[in-house]
């Protein structure tokens, strides 16, 4: 059987912005009818490679050629071959999904007749037919996502280009955009997919592996996760223990990575390493069971660098409630938007010193439930009480116990890393001695240091998320909300944060997150997800992953649990006879 052609070649490519070489001397080769995933850390270059592809930017080195064309002398012969889905959604959201697609109709010059089907087609397969007169601004996440990807699909093209195409976006609406694509790639067309998660690159057919422009590694996933090959276990540990067992051995000269995994640890050792002994990392002498690689592993043992160790020594409020009571609790709470009920009696609770996920869909009443919670927003029915305070009474002393931080940036980017750290204190009512201690501390624990003086707008996004976590813990809250805290974080820099987290629980501090990352989902003690405005589960993580244990699924990943939750609670609420 012959090899797909090549559908993009790139030789000696090379670009730089000023003095950063953003792509340097790059060469590899995109085949026709097949999955190519862009992955590497952020910065490392893969939205240029996008954009230089594209014909949206000219390399100052090497060429491109795509679809048999230059891509600076010829660019003319291919561009209308070509869908691109940037990274950005970049429709008009004050514009319905029929408008956008119209609009996209109109740039590739369709007639009525081809527009009229193509519409039908692309609204039937990515299933947004019944939202064709909604506004894309009124869309949940992973239906914009769709919009975009049908928008990028109108002129049928023999080559897609898709920057991070399910960044923000729910487990189940993954599944659907890769339905889709990997539809298109069947039929010959040749997909680019940059993406921030690595499970994501066991999909695709190919990959190249970015990291500061350079080009480390290419080829199969299966190929390069094979170089991992009996150098990865699991370790069961007992209750409680993860987060110190995974920072000790972290630390470890024979370990490459270790990351948390349900109740257990995952190790990957560095080639050649022996074992170390469990009874070092607070096992109970369970020998450590030996199980598959996944290309996450071979990603970070790859890039790995030496960090320094998560401390969050000097937090003194954190240490839980007066008494046993509950950190959060939510008792049937409801929150109705006009004739819309977005939450529906929503009942959980949080103990001190947990880490709880919040998982659920796009549009299904999490983000809701959350801004509640943190007393953002006001409830229609029922009550939340956070760290002993009840919200409908005393909300201003509960926000004095609650620390905060956004899913997007929300600091002044306008003032240095150490004024915001200056008017985030006063606006916790810090003062004189303890105001200086607490941010000396927040500079010493999050390495601030380098740049206290810069600009926070012009940071690099791990130091502007340190910040963010920083500012969010000044007062010394005992119950931290963390709002998709790592969206858009590349897979080292979460790691990091994550060892942050699990050192902030170990001193007591009760944490609310949300994720769309699975694998983040691991780090929680527990989960609740929220699917229709309810909450249809709670449980450990591997109690979650063992309701859908099988014959054709032994070993379920949280992902899978995740969507099983979602097919099991629509067939139940599906009328009888009813086997659509």
């Amino acid at each position: 059987m012959a090899s797909p052609a090549p559908a993009v070649v790139l030789e000696g490519l090379t670009k730089r912005f000023g003095t950063v070489t953003a792509l340097d001397r790059v060469t590899a080769a995109i085949l026709a009818g097949q999955i190519t995933g862009l992955v590497g850390p952020d910065g490392a270059g893969k939205t240029t490679l996008l954009r230089l592809i594209a014909g949206l930017l000219k390399p100052d080195a090497g060429s491109i050629s795509v679809l048999g064309h230059d891509s600076v002398t010829d660019i003319g012969a291919y561009q209308r071959d070509i869908g691109y889905m940037p990274q950005r959604f970049g429709l008009y959201e004050d514009l319905t999904v029929d408008e956008n697609l119209n609009l996209h109709a109109d740039l590739h010059d369709l007639d009525e007749a081809t527009r009229e089907k193509r519409f039908a087609d692309l609204l039937s397969f990515t299933g947004l037919l019944p939202f064709k007169s909604r506004l894309a601004g009124q869309l949940s996440g992973g239906m914009k996502q769709k919009l975009g990807l049908a928008c990028a699909l109108l002129a049928r093209p023999r080559l897609l280009l898709l920057d991070e195409p399910s960044a923000g976006v729910d487990p189940a609406s993954r599944r659907e955009l890769w339905r889709i694509v990997r539809t298109m790639a069947g039929e010959g067309v040749a997909v680019v997919w940059s993406t921030a998660y690595l499970d994501e690159t066991e999909r695709c057919d190919s990959f190249l592996l970015f990291d500061g422009g350079r080009l480390l590694a290419s080829g199969a996933p299966a190929d390069f996760t094979g170089r991992l090959k009996d150098r990865t276990f699991l370790i069961d540990l007992p209750e409680g223990q993860r987060h110190e067992a995974q920072r000790v051995a972290a630390a470890h000269p024979d370990v490459a990575d270790a990351t948390i995994q349900s109740g257990s640890v995952r190790l990957v050792l560095k080639e050649g390493a022996m074992l170390p002994d469990p009874k070092i990392l607070g096992g109970d002498g369970t020998v450590p069971r030996p199980i598959r690689p996944r290309f996450e592993d071979a990603f970070v043992s790859l890039l790995q660098v030496e960090t320094k160790p998560a401390v969050m020594d000097g937090l003194h409020n954190g240490a839980g409630l007066e008494g046993n009571g509950a950190a959060i609790e939510a008792h049937e709470l409801t929150r109705d938007f006009g004739k819309f009920r977005a939450v529906d009696h929503v009942t959980f609770t949080v103990a001190p010193g947990e880490i709880f996920g919040l998982l659920g869909p796009n549009g299904a009443g999490k983000s809701t439930t959350f801004r509640m919670l943190c007393g953002l927003l006001e409830p229609s029915h029922g009550s939340a009480h956070v760290a002993g305070v009840d919200l409908g009474r005393a909300r201003a002393t509960a926000r004095e116990r609650i620390g905060y931080m956004s899913q997007r940036f929300s600091l002044y980017g306008n003032l240095s890393v150490r004024d915001n750290l200056d008017f985030f204190s006063g606006v916790y009512g810090l003062a004189g001695a303890r105001r200086r201690d607490r941010i000396a501390w927040t500079i010493d624990s999050f390495d601030l240091g380098a740049v206290v003086d810069a600009e926070a707008g012009g940071l690099p996004l791990g130091f502007k998320q340190r910040l963010a976590l920083g500012c969010a813990l000044l007062h010394e809250p005992r119950v931290l909300f963390l709002d998709e805290p790592t969206s858009g974080v590349d897979p080292l820099m979460r790691r990091a944060f994550w060892q942050r987290i699990g050192a902030l629980a170990d001193l007591g501090v009760t944490i609310l997150v949300t994720s769309h990352f699975m694998d983040e989902a691991e780090y929680c003690d527990r989960l609740g997800i929220v699917y229709a405005g309810r909450m249809i589960a709670t449980g450990r993580p591997d109690e979650l992953k063992r309701r859908f244990v099988s014959v054709a699924m032994p070993e379920p990943t949280l992902e899978d649990a995740f969507v099983a939750l979602i097919e099991s609670h629509d067939a139940e609420a599906r009328p009888a006879g009813d086997a659509s």
